[in-house]
């Protein structure tokens, strides 16, 4: 089933994304840092972390001992709650790349809009900043909905590349993904194999996977995919990382997607 070809998706903003990521919550320390390492290895290309996860400075160090060049990568990280308003997140940033020990940056998102701080417009146009001096190449948001994403819109006529929300397959998020659809803005699906157990248990999962000869993980991992949301799933393991990847050798019929959108 491998294939290590991993492919990508246009963003609204002239670049590209891979097709699936690796989630680094809880991959802290020089474990952290191996297990970072290890995910590059086996072909994983965006790496997603946050400056309120605490392991920035593992996963830099992650990336330098995978020996890649760190511009064959897709390196992610958020603007923390706390840090909103132009001075607050333009430092917070110059801590992000401090421990990252990148020069650049390729995604930067908002991690929660925080509206009750009423900053977040604010906060987006501070990334605006960033992007327009060439130091972040691509800017998003994350758990935002239509009207949040209307606001740092129209205050600053630049559309988020990004909104990163919770999908899995018991919940389905259709709200957002068709919120962000309708802006032209990619959904990226963090938490993607939450419920996994559970949504596996149904018949209709098990024929599927079958007929694939694909692991429970491996069947969700591409129901994302060929859904039009890029997962970044989570583990330290390099064994279940690589059964994360390795989806790109089949992809799901609209009839076998119906059937699995029918388990929620």
């Amino acid at each position: 089933m491998t294939d290590t070809a991993v492919p990508t998706l246009p963003l609204n903003d002239g670049t590209t994304i891979p097709a699936i990521g690796l989630g680094t919550y809880g991959l802290n320390g020089s474990a952290g840092a191996d297990s970072v390492a290890a995910a590059i290895a086996t072909g994983y290309r965006l790496i997603d972390t946050a400056y309120s996860y605490g392991n920035e400075d593992a996963v830099g160090e992650g990336i330098r001992r995978s020996g890649i060049d760190p511009a064959e990568l897709v390196v992610t990280s958020k603007v923390p709650n706390g840090r909103h308003g132009r001075d607050a997140a333009l430092a917070a940033f110059d801590e992000t790349m401090q421990r990252l020990g990148l020069e650049k940056l390729d995604l930067y998102l908002i991690h929660w809009p925080e509206p009750e701080d009423g900053l977040y417009v604010e906060t987006w146009q501070a990334l605006v900043e960033l992007q327009q001096q060439g130091r972040v190449r691509s800017i998003g948001v994350s758990n935002f909905d239509a009207q949040q994403l209307d606001d740092v819109i129209s205050a600053s006529g630049v559309t988020p590349a990004v909104n990163q929300v919770p999908v899995n397959l018991l919940r389905h998020n259709t709200a957002a993904r068709e919120t962000d659809a309708l802006r032209g803005v990619l959904t990226e699906s963090y938490s993607p194999l939450k419920n996994a157990q559970t949504a596996s248990s149904h018949p209709e999962f098990a024929r599927i996977a079958a007929d694939h000869g694909a692991t429970r993980n491996q069947l969700i991992v591409r129901w994302h995919i060929d859904s039009g949301t890029v997962p970044i799933p989570r583990s330290r393991s390099a064994e279940h990382q690589r059964e994360n990847f390795d989806v790109f050798g089949f992809t799901l019929s609209k009839e076998e997607l119906a059937r699995l959108d029918a388990i929620a």
